[in-house]
């Protein structure tokens, strides 16, 4: 398992997801929104996500624990990050929040944007937008 490409990767998602700085300098925990607006949530697959995101994926990493691509529509820029099972997602945001942000998460996948795209993505794949609480 290549844990280092998975933290190497989280360097990549603050210049898409945007983080928040925490004025009191303390960690806080994530807050999620209410229930996704869509009815069917996208599956775990880069290239399926980015056509429904309206755009073509280019794939940057291929590790074992997780895959990652970027994307471009005319609406916005996207990171897709897919992972083989649920714990790797769950320790990806984890240590995603040491960074903030807010991130549109779903089975086996995190995509980040900036925060004003967000909810038209979750329109668009499902998924639950999550707001991860930075140290900083």
């Amino acid at each position: 398992m290549r844990l280092g490409t998975l933290v190497g990767s989280l360097a990549l998602v603050s210049a898409c997801g945007g983080g928040e700085d925490d004025a009191a300098g303390n960690p806080r925990p994530s807050k999620s929104s209410a229930a996704p607006a869509a009815g069917i949530v996208a599956p775990a697959r880069i290239e399926v996500i980015a056509g429904l995101a309206g755009c073509r994926a280019e794939i940057r990493i291929e590790a074992d624990e997780l895959r990652e691509g970027v994307c471009h529509s005319e609406q916005a820029d996207y990171r897709i990050t897919t992972f083989p099972a649920e714990k790797y997602k769950e320790a990806w945001l984890d240590a995603a929040s040491v960074y903030g942000g807010k991130y549109l998460v779903g089975p086996g996948w995190v995509v980040s944007t900036k925060a004003e795209h967000l909810e038209q993505a979750r329109n668009k794949l499902g998924g639950t937008i999550r707001e991860l609480k930075g140290t900083s």
